[in-house]
């Protein structure tokens, strides 16, 4: 994630002031040093850095904190809400017109900031129930952004609407809004080309369009790995178009993530979603709070829920929890539990927002190696595919010849299906026990095999 590097450089500040009893005004002004030299690092505006450290020493060298049984854990609480502040305090959702209107969305930014694959993100993400989404292709300039569209667009089950790179882009807005206007679109999520810098002949190009398209919101979609030089093009963009909100990409890479404290700051504009990953499901609702928690290393469980429930079956919970209770949780069930870790992000993306998960004795999250996890996954799935059906259900008649087997169709070792099994059992039991408190707490994290 794009703030590890600051996430563990303020928890050891943390864990210093966690050790004292009472807290000097010393130590106080100490640690909001060590803070302000984490957040200068991690590339946020040091106007605003100047701001934020000010109101945290304002608040912590008060009497409540001083005087407390545990001023330290006051302290982080301070330092939890202020960067929740900096970063909107509030979540702002994107209030779209009546189904039987079309909204528009404008996408812009600098070139390599993600657009088209956000475009495509973005209408995932509203696709279904009372919006059907079309997006227009108006990337006219970088080769191979039209057909990138069509292609990430049919992923999605999108349609993609475009006149080709022969015409202007604010011809192929304008006619697909017509389009959406006599079809059953009812929200026109627009993809323009992007520049090297900011220039006027981008910005006039992004005018035009919006003179003849009635643009609901103009997105900024930025790029967080680029730090302060994203909340420069987030200013110059907004005084020349004029923006109602951004959209950070690729905050999981390894990136200072100043953009994310910066931007809200700077500009005024909130954060309206988050890319965490290149697939076409990484984009997620940003929450303030939520991130503020992750950057202090508190986890962000509400989001790792509403991660699951996208690929939550009830009937399915419901089978599972029948089996779990008459001890007939098999391999089959056992492939599914995998495979919806997966469709989650993988291990690394669930141990990131679960609070304290995996931590060692100083504090930190083990380095997790996504590349090592998912050939380890792969290989479990491998494993279990080469078993016959029978075995799958029952896995107690897998005898060695069976084992023997069922490594050489698997392309492992003996000593991993060995392995893979003897995890299995002490899944299923874990799991059984969790079930004997009369409360459903199955499924995915319970069978973790990790």
């Amino acid at each position: 994630m794009a703030f590890e590097s600051l996430s563990d450089k303020l928890q050891n500040v943390f864990r210093n002031l966690r050790g004292k009893g009472r807290l000097s005004e010393a130590d106080v002004k100490t640690a909001c040093k060590e803070v302000r030299m984490a957040l200068l690092e991690a590339d946020v505006n040091f106007k605003v850095v100047k701001q934020f450290i000010r109101r945290v020493e304002e608040r912590a060298i008060g009497a409540d904190v001083m005087n407390s049984l545990t001023p330290g854990q006051q302290v982080i609480k301070i330092v939890n809400e202020e960067l929740t502040s900096l970063m909107g305090s509030e979540t702002t959702e994107l209030q779209l017109r009546p189904k039987n209107e079309v909204s528009v969305i404008l996408l812009a930014g600098l070139q390599g900031a993600g657009k088209t694959t956000t475009a495509a993100k973005l209408a995932g993400k509203w696709k279904g129930g009372k919006y059907v989404p079309l997006l227009a292709a108006c990337d006219v300039y970088r080769p191979a952004a039209i057909e990138q569209l069509k292609i990430n667009g049919e992923k999605q089950g999108v349609e993609v609407f475009s006149m080709g790179d022969g015409a202007k882009p604010e011809e192929i807005a304008k006619a697909a809004y017509e389009y959406a206007k006599k079809g059953d679109a009812n929200l026109l999520i627009i993809d323009t080309a992007g520049r090297l810098h900011v220039d006027e002949e981008m910005m006039e190009e992004l005018q035009r369009i919006k003179d003849v398209v009635p643009v609901d919101y103009t997105i900024l979609v930025l790029d967080a790995m680029t730090g302060q030089d994203a909340v420069n093009a987030a200013t110059a963009f907004d005084e020349k178009v004029g923006t109602d909100g951004v959209i950070l990409t690729k905050l999981d890479g390894d990136s200072r993530g100043g953009a994310a404290l910066s931007v809200k700051a700077v500009t005024g504009k909130p954060i309206l979603y988050v890319g965490m990953g290149e697939k076409l499901n990484d984009l997620e609702q940003f929450y303030p709070d939520r991130m503020a928690s992750r950057i202090l290393g508190m986890g962000d469980i509400l989001s790792l829920i509403e991660k699951a429930q996208e690929d939550f079956d009830e009937k399915q919970a419901a089978e599972l929890e029948r089996k779990l209770r008459k001890s007939e949780f098999d391999f089959n069930d056992f492939l599914d539990q995998m495979r919806q870790m997966k469709k989650m992000g993988g291990i690394g993306s669930v141990m990131s927002m679960m609070p304290g998960m995996g931590l060692g004795r100083k504090g930190k999250m083990p380095k997790i190696d996504e590349e090592q996890a998912d050939k380890s996954m792969k290989r479990m799935e491998a494993i279990i595919l080469s078993m016959t059906p029978k075995e799958r259900t029952k896995p107690d008649i897998i005898t060695p010849p069976r084992k023997r087997r069922i490594a050489k169709g698997a392309g492992v070792d003996i000593s991993e299906v060995n392995k893979l099994l003897k995890q299995f059992e002490q899944s299923r039991k874990m799991m059984k026990q969790m079930m004997g408190g009369g409360k459903r707490r199955g499924g995915l994290f319970s069978g973790l095999p990790f």
